[in-house]
Parts: C-alpha cells; sequence; structure tokens
C-alpha cells in the first residue's frame, strides 16, 4: 500500500510539472501579457492579475477581465528589465584661454575660462515577449 502511493504521489508530480499551466502561475502580479484567444486574430494586451484553475484574470485598459482557461490558445509574456529603459549622458569641458588670443575678432580680448556643455536622453526598446503558454492538443477520441 506505501508502495502504491508513493507511486501515485510521483505521477501526480510529473504530471503536474508537464502542465504548462503552472508555468502561467510563476509570472508575477503586473507583467505585461499577450494572450492570444481561440478564434481571434488579434491578441490582447494585457498586466497579469491573478490565476486560477478555469482562468487567467487579467487588466485590460484599467479593467479586470477574466478568460477562460478552454478560450487561451497561447500566452506570452514580456519579462521583466533589470534597469531603467532611459539613458541619460551629459558632457561638459573646460578651457582657459591664453591673455590674448589670435583667432578672436576683438583685438583687446582678455583670456579667461570657459566651458561648454551638452546632455542627451536616450529611450531603449522592451524586450521581447516570450511564449509562456500554449495550450495543450486534444487526445485523438478512440473508436
Amino acid at each position: 500500500m506505501l508502495k502504491f502511493t508513493a507511486f501515485l504521489l510521483m505521477a501526480l508530480a510529473v504530471f503536474a510539472a508537464d502542465d504548462p499551466w503552472t508555468k502561467v502561475s510563476a509570472v508575477k502580479s503586473g507583467t505585461e501579457l499577450r494572450i492570444l484567444k481561440r478564434g481571434s486574430k488579434q491578441p490582447v494586451l494585457a498586466k497579469m492579475d491573478e490565476l486560477t484553475e478555469s482562468s487567467l484574470i487579467v487588466i485590460v485598459k484599467n479593467e479586470q477581465v477574466a478568460i477562460p482557461r478552454e478560450e487561451i490558445e497561447r500566452i506570452d509574456a514580456r519579462p521583466a528589465q533589470a534597469g531603467s529603459r532611459v539613458t541619460k549622458e551629459t558632457k561638459t569641458s573646460r578651457e582657459v584661454a591664453g591673455a590674448r588670443d589670435a583667432a578672436s575678432p576683438k583685438p583687446n580680448h582678455e583670456g579667461g575660462p570657459s566651458s561648454s556643455s551638452s546632455s542627451s536622453v536616450a529611450f531603449g526598446s522592451k524586450a521581447e515577449f516570450e511564449t509562456i503558454y500554449t495550450r495543450l492538443a486534444p487526445a485523438p477520441m478512440k473508436r
């Protein structure tokens, strides 16, 4: 009896590991999702909220929506980025001119410190979506 129970528990663990729905449960709340529903040509872009055995609850345009598991063909998630997508750069240069600069248009120009500064901001792209769930094909019917 003990061996049978151990075998049954092991079989359940293997079955749970093969279920792609468990991978969706590991996604954190707030993660960007792209959900392809059965019969739909356009995916639903949403943010993860919660997951139940029978449905995926997401936020679409500040509205909570439950999508039944049977209607979901595929779920893609955008991985979280480690740092900011915004890159800021500032360059500053300082020069001290001589007492009399030959290139100066004014003959009475006195030398002194001068500086110049420039700043730039660059926006990086978001990470690509990765597929985390694909609905399994139904088992063939026995005749």
